[in-house]
């Protein structure tokens, strides 16, 4: 989410005053497109590069006199593991590379330069993208071939990365613990994934019908398939510990609304893995975090790897993270124009399942190499084969065909033709990617400690296949001619379906959620989404709708009609973007917003000029003038509480914990006030123009710019009611 706030203040700005520009697309995040486990106050000063890191590095606390625990405490600090090199049976002999690639698919990556070609992405981009700290584990052929630290784990005191010991946050990487978690209670006959999951559920988390004829089923969860709308704000992420729940407390509180039918629309949901993770934790008969240690990290020695934070002990939450590695947590770091502002330590506890685990590189080998071995690592069995093969096997396919979720797993297409498995993470500092090929029996593993190292963890481990086994790309694709004639059939404004409803959050979220798309007099397709524009040409008849980028081989696929694209499909698999019709656009709420501005300052000028002068009207036009004066304060006063709002959520993370804010819901009452107040001016429009005698009411000047006002304010009111703006309740 994430730019995404920027989209966020440029279009809230604009309800400020005529002549603003229209709004800039952004990441719900997701989020906004939302944070992946995310996306968003006030934002802090950022701190000068010299005084970072002057908060204290957030400690377990022994617990004296309290109750313990849940779950008990946590075991005393595990054997160092084995190291994480496995031999490997030899590969078989490789087949000739294809034309133009370097390396077959058979052959191993060369130690010597696939570490300068590591070393060079990874160092360019940390200065060029302002990254304070990354670590990165590469394996293949049941070895690791390369682990190594980059950079900061903190700034103050200085505190190199270290890739066995320096914990990074993963963030939705955590969901494939959950996914292995989950087909292991499949495997020993406790669930079907074709059963409807309120059948593993403790009564009260149980999905409500809403009104839908078919039921949540096991499968819907890990194909993020269930029809969830998608909430953040507020509550995916903690940074006072007093706040976090348990996980099923969670679940019950911040149920979210079902927007689709189960199995209608993969769109990305957090709330559908913490979901899993209580039916496993509920069929299983153990705590979510002490299942993953028995059943997935101690047999693989991950034993710097958790689902637990550094917090007070407290009766009814898992037990603190262990001393031992509390030391070694990275800090998480914004990048402002003053240098690194760190920020606070991230809880999210309250939603485990999806997305709480810390982890090294070294572990994160160990991860992939169990993986790549279909289950096993060093003697330890951790899934069978069916289960294996299931995560190599897509649920449900994007429309694209190349793409889905591989029971949970992330399926993606790589140069040269080669498929990856995996997952990426995102909290809202730390960005992370895990991608194993098995054709290549490859694993790649990165994160970073800072909120602009997005870019860098998404493009790595294309690179590495890319410049080591895949021939080089012919670029740039040509446009199309027949493309410019269409460009009606595909240009405007196109919304995701990971986002909020209705509510205030669903206002921000049409606001910064969406997508723009464009088409170039030279036959290209202009799209603008999480705060990039790329371009696209056609491949294959328009009518099928498959586009490929102009400087590169990712794909998006275009739903038509006879009357042009409905919605497009990006290469994630994650989200689909819907068209939105002209009223749902941040342009026209901008245009309305600005006409409803200026007549409100002309209605205000009208009372300052009119004081000077004789005035007559008759008792019902009296009223109605005081009325329209309220009107005319209610609103200026409410588009400038919003841009205000809007312009103090320069972080991300403020949005996040201090969501709505007095801002926020002040700017709509009072939207909410007006609205009210242009009811009653509407039904008083045929009494206005009634009148009386010429000399006791008003002339038909006043009596027009009354009823523009009125239908002014009667169409922003329209317009903010259906984006949700008008329910401060919501908040």
């Amino acid at each position: 989410m994430r730019s995404t706030v920027f989209a966020v203040a440029v279009a809230v700005a604009l309800l400020l005053a005529p002549g603003a520009s229209a709004l800039a697309q952004d990441d719900k995040a997701p989020a906004a497109a939302k944070p992946a486990v995310a996306g968003a106050g006030l934002p802090r000063r950022p701190v000068p590069y010299g005084k970072l890191n002057a908060r204290p590095k957030p400690k377990p606390l022994q617990a004296t006199g309290q109750a313990a625990p849940s779950d008990a405490a946590p075991k005393p600090a595990m054997p160092q593991p084995p190291p994480a090199t496995v031999v490997a049976a030899p590969p078989a002999p490789a087949a000739p590379p294809a034309p133009g690639a370097r390396l077959a698919s058979g052959q191993a990556l060369p130690l010597a330069e696939l570490e300068a070609f590591v070393d060079g992405m990874v160092k360019d981009a940390m200065a060029r993208e302002h990254i304070a700290g990354a670590t990165v584990s590469i394996v293949q052929n049941g070895q690791v071939i390369l682990k190594k630290g980059y950079g900061f784990a903190s700034l103050r005191p200085n505190r190199l990365v270290d890739p066995d010991r320096t914990l990074f946050r993963v963030g939705s990487i955590s969901k494939t613990f959950t996914w292995i978690a989950l087909m292991k209670e499949v495997e020993a006959g406790r669930m079907r994934l074709n059963q409807p999951v309120n059948l593993y559920l403790p009564e009260k988390v149980q999905v409500k019908d809403q009104g839908y004829d078919q039921p949540v089923r096991v499968a819907n969860l890990m194909d993020h398939s269930t029809g969830f709308e998608d909430r953040a704000f507020g509550q995916l992420f903690e940074r006072n510990y007093e706040r976090v729940r348990p996980l099923d407390l969670y679940l019950r509180q911040e149920r979210p609304k079902r927007v689709h039918a189960p199995g209608a629309v993969s769109s990305y949901s957090n709330y559908a893995a913490a979901l899993a993770g209580e039916a496993v934790t509920y069929t299983a008969g153990k705590p979510y975090e002490r299942l993953v240690e028995d059943e997935i990290l101690n047999p693989l020695g991950m034993a710097s790897t958790t689902f637990r934070e550094p917090h007070p002990a407290k009766a009814g939450l898992p037990a603190p993270m262990p001393a031992r590695l509390a030391g070694d947590i990275s800090d998480g770091y914004r990048w402002t124009p003053l240098g690194y502002a760190p920020r606070d330590y991230e809880f999210i506890g309250q939603i485990a399942p999806a997305g709480a685990a810390s982890s090294t590189a070294g572990d994160m080998a160990r991860y992939m190499l169990m993986q790549l071995g279909g289950g096993q690592l060093a003697g330890a069995q951790i899934y069978g084969p069916a289960t294996a093969q299931a995560f190599r096997t897509p649920l449900r396919k994007t429309p694209l065909g190349i793409n889905g979720w591989a029971h949970g797993f992330m399926v993606s297409d790589l140069p040269g033709g080669y498929r990856g498995y995996g997952h990426g993470g995102a909290t809202l500092s730390f960005f992370s990617n895990m991608v194993v090929v098995p054709d290549l029996n490859l694993g790649v593993f990165i994160s970073t400690n800072t909120d602009t190292g997005r870019p860098l963890v998404n493009r790595l481990p294309d690179r590495i296949v890319q410049h080591f086994y895949a021939a080089p790309d012919v670029f740039p694709h040509p446009g199309s001619a027949d493309l410019a004639e269409r460009r009606k059939d595909f240009a405007g404004y196109y919304l995701t379906t990971r986002r909020t409803y209705s509510g205030l959050e669903g206002f921000v979220d049409q606001l910064n959620g969406g997508s723009t798309v464009d088409v170039t007099r030279d036959g290209k397709l202009v799209l603008a989404t999480d705060g990039a524009t790329r371009t696209w040409a056609p491949e294959g008849p328009l009518d099928e709708g498959r586009f490929i980028a102009t400087q590169g081989s990712e794909r998006v696929v275009f739903d038509m009609s006879d009357g042009g694209a409905r919605a497009f499909h990006p290469a994630s698999g994650t989200q689909a973007f819907e068209r939105a019709p002209f009223w749902r656009q941040p342009r026209a709420l901008a245009i309305l917003a600005a006409l409803a501005a200026a007549c409100a300052l002309a209605t205000i000028a009208g009372v300052v000029v009119r004081n000077r002068r004789e005035f007559r009207e008759n008792q019902i036009q009296s009223r109605a003038s005081l009325v329209q004066n309220i009107q005319a304060v209610l609103w200026l006063v409410s588009l400038a509480l919003f841009g205000l709002w809007a312009s103090k959520t320069g972080d991300v993370a403020q949005i996040m914990y201090r969501w709505p804010g007095a801002l926020m819901l002040m700017a709509s009452a009072c939207a909410l006030v007006a609205a009210g107040l242009t009811a009653t001016t509407f039904l008083a429009l045929p009494a206005i123009w009634r009148g009386g005698r010429r000399v006791d009411s008003w002339p038909p000047l006043r009596k027009a710019f009354f009823t523009v006002t009125v239908f002014v304010y009667l169409a922003l009111s329209v317009d903010l009611g259906l984006w949700g703006a008008l329910s401060p309740w919501s908040g």
